[in-house]
């Protein structure tokens, strides 16, 4: 049997690794890049796609979402993070279903493919649904079950299982897309039995851990009255911190904090609209560049956000450091691309396979359109045209596992219309149903 060869050409390619911005060919062969030259043989390939006018850069990695919250987009806007979940989120959560999570998770995966996304990290319920979607989208995703107790034992042990059960049935499913983390919610609703427990089973199943920490001052005040602690000082005393933890937020951070995150390697996903739009703080992203932990990029769920442009995220966190530290220096264009490309890949473990544009890396890639009046003329680079100039409308060409699921703006995989249909009458439905 022939290869799938793809070979792109002409393309400006961004690639996180030099920004050197060269114009090259790309071949792909199956599921991975081939070839990356100044000119290919354009003979035996089964597809050609030229790329003239349009950037080529890595497909964006979200390490940061809840999907199916797609279907509470708009549900319950400007208030505060705990007004928000127990007064309105929390309720609406307890009619959801399987079905109801699955159209919701391809509601998602339509508009991270239509924005440039090929990678997500996922933390929520019914996750075996959501990664039914994730197959038949063909979009790479980390998933991991939201474990939440409260202290209830009988809770904690169900709630390990589930995850438990969602490694055993989804992990390097869908062609090895999909990847399955531990995903105990956070500190303040995961109790310390279940936090030790989480940190045990990951070192036996070599599994990585998605968690909230620290993204509102309540809940550092919160921590400092019950443990006399903070979140992390906290996380660290119980032995749980590790290389192989995703930290979402982590908005307010003191100095010892940010050595612990240091110390241990921890992995951060910043989630700059979801933070400013439930006033939830500005983290310090700068400096905890400037200390090389590794920081990624999150949109959290579109009920915080309330989408899911990762470009938008991007510009956001760069233009929100600036002003929040008064320096127009802080975190470039450049930076900015590497938080959803390489920092990304490396927040999720998948470094060896995806975030840069290389020879033998998996060929998740997409292509933005300059020939839009938002990008023209071209600005001084690259990455500044991308991070200050486009949004997710730019976007062209999503490539997932050398497979294309969208050319010029149009979907090749999922039926954008049909989900709509379905998402509208599933919100609809939830809406009644309180």
């Amino acid at each position: 049997m022939m290869n799938n060869t793809i070979l792109i050409k002409n393309a400006l390619i961004l690639n996180p690794n030099n920004f050197e911005n060269k114009k090259q060919s790309l071949l792909i062969k199956d599921d991975l890049i081939a070839e990356i030259a100044e000119t290919i043989d354009e003979g035996n390939v089964d597809k050609i796609i030229d790329a003239e006018g349009k950037i080529l850069l890595p497909g964006l990695i979200n390490t940061h979402t809840h999907l199916s919250m797609t279907l509470f987009r708009g549900l319950a806007d400007d208030l505060s993070l705990d007004s928000w979940l127990n007064d309105h989120i929390w309720p609406m959560e307890a009619n959801l279903n399987g079905d109801y999570c699955y159209i919701g998770a391809l509601l998602g995966a339509v508009e991270l493919i239509k924005s440039g996304t090929t990678t997500f990290s996922d933390m929520y319920f019914y996750m075996e649904d959501v990664a039914r979607a994730v197959e038949d989208a063909g979009i790479r995703a980390v998933l991991s079950y939201g474990m939440i107790d409260f202290g209830d034992a009988e809770k904690r042990e169900a709630e390990i299982e589930e995850n438990l059960q969602l490694f055993k049935s989804c992990n390097g499913m869908a062609d090895g897309r999909i990847k399955v983390f531990f995903g105990p919610h956070s500190p303040y609703t995961a109790s310390e039995d279940l936090l030790i427990k989480v940190r045990e089973l990951a070192d036996e199943y070599n599994m990585g851990i998605h968690i909230h920490v620290s993204e509102t001052e309540k809940e550092i005040n919160d921590s400092l009255d019950e443990r006399g602690l903070r979140p992390f000082e906290y996380l660290e005393k119980i032995g749980f911190l590790g290389p192989d933890v995703v930290a979402a937020h982590c908005v307010w951070l003191s100095d010892e904090e940010i050595k612990i995150i240091k110390k241990h390697d921890v992995k951060v996903s910043h989630n700059p609209c979801s933070n400013m739009k439930l006033a939830s703080g500005i983290a310090p992203v700068s400096k905890l560049i400037e200390n090389d932990i590794c920081v990624s990029i999150g949109t959290d769920g579109a009920s915080s956000n309330n989408n899911l442009d990762l470009i938008e995220e991007l510009k956001t966190a760069s233009l929100l450091q600036k002003v929040s530290t008064l320096d127009p220096k802080v975190l470039t264009s450049d930076e900015a691309i590497t938080m959803a490309t390489i920092k990304g890949a490396e927040a999720l473990g998948l470094e060896n396979e995806i975030g840069s544009i290389e020879v033998g890396k998996k060929a998740d890639i997409i292509l933005i359109d300059t020939n839009s009046a938002n990008m023209v003329p071209d600005s001084s680079s690259l990455s500044s045209n991308v991070i200050y100039s486009a949004n997710g409308s730019n976007v062209d060409t999503t490539i997932c596992n050398g497979k294309i699921l969208m050319e010029n703006k149009k979907l090749t995989v999922l039926d954008e219309q049909e989900i709509y249909d379905k998402a509208k009458k599933a919100i609809k439905e939830l809406k009644e149903a309180i």
